[in-house]
């Protein structure tokens, strides 16, 4: 419960008692009540008991220590790539990628006063996905936890002359005036989340569904390491969709990569060219097979 703002304090703690009550049914999230991963949770899986966590650290470990079935994590938006830490937290984390889910995103400004406003709160992606409306409104961009917990804390803080940038209904939760919606810089932002669980969907929970597999590897550190660990999906006409490097540790000697392919394990053409890639590579690990959310390609 940490760092909650007092405004979000109360209902987090009902939030808590609920999902507390049938722990398999809990869906874990980042941030507080009236948050985007809030709204990804309910939108996603409505059959599942919302439970707040204030960092993505904890809603993964809600998950391992048993008291939530599910965590849903955003992982990257169409207007300001991916969020950060994901791709280091979910590999470390042990827990398997058991579906996705696409969510649009619309800002809205909101505070105690009328403005203008000084700054505004909200977390880092909301700030990037606005960064042009508050570089022509004059506001500074300051990072908080969560979008909701930004505007939590504005209401607890009284302040007038500072604004948050968050879901609508974030306004309606803590005592906020919307002063302006849809202060997003694009009219298709869109995030992707990803649902996990601590055990992947079971065999056959996929038969003739179009899926997505996601895996993460680490290339050796030779010349042309990623041409010869890419070169197997391209002779077994399996569809990269998404390939992303980071560096892991400080010795900057090699590179990992997250990577997304439309295809399951058991295909064998998916098989061959996962068996290529790991020939290549220090390691590899696969993060989860689940259904497409939407097409590809």
């Amino acid at each position: 419960m940490r760092s909650f703002p007092g405004p979000a304090l109360e209902i987090v703690d009902r939030m808590r008692a609920v999902a507390a009550a049938d722990p398999a049914r809990a869906i874990a999230f980042q941030g507080s009540p009236g948050a985007n991963s809030h709204r990804a949770a309910t939108e996603a899986r409505p059959d599942l008991l919302p439970l707040p966590c204030f960092s993505f650290e904890d809603a993964l470990e809600a998950v391992k220590d048993g008291r939530a079935g599910h965590a849903i994590i955003p992982i990257e938006n169409s207007q300001h790539g991916r969020v950060a830490d994901i791709h280091f937290l979910l590999p470390e984390s042990g827990l398997n990628i058991t579906g996705e889910f696409f969510m649009p995103i619309h800002h809205a400004l909101m505070a105690l006063g009328d403005g203008p406003f000084e700054a505004a709160y909200s977390h880092p992606q909301a700030l990037g996905q606005s960064r042009r409306y508050l570089r022509a409104k004059g506001i500074v961009p300051l990072s908080h936890a969560d979008t909701a917990g930004a505007a939590a804390f504005v209401a607890e803080r009284g302040d007038p002359n500072v604004a948050a940038i968050a879901p609508a209904i974030a306004a309606e939760l803590y005592g906020l005036r919307i002063i302006e919606e849809n202060v997003e810089d694009s009219p298709d932002n869109m995030t992707r989340f990803v649902i996990l669980a601590s055990q992947p969907l079971p065999a056959g929970a996929l038969a003739d569904r179009p899926v997505m597999t996601t895996f993460v590897f680490e290339v050796k550190n030779i010349p042309a390491a990623l041409f010869k660990a890419m070169g197997g999906f391209a002779t077994n006409g399996v569809n990269m969709t998404k390939l992303e490097s980071y560096q892991k540790g400080t010795s900057f000697s090699a590179t990992t990569f997250y990577a997304d392919i439309i295809g399951a394990p058991g295909d064998p053409a998916v098989d061959r060219a996962l068996e290529e890639c790991a020939f290549h590579s220090k390691q590899l690990r696969i993060l989860g097979t689940y259904e497409q959310a939407r097409a590809r390609g």
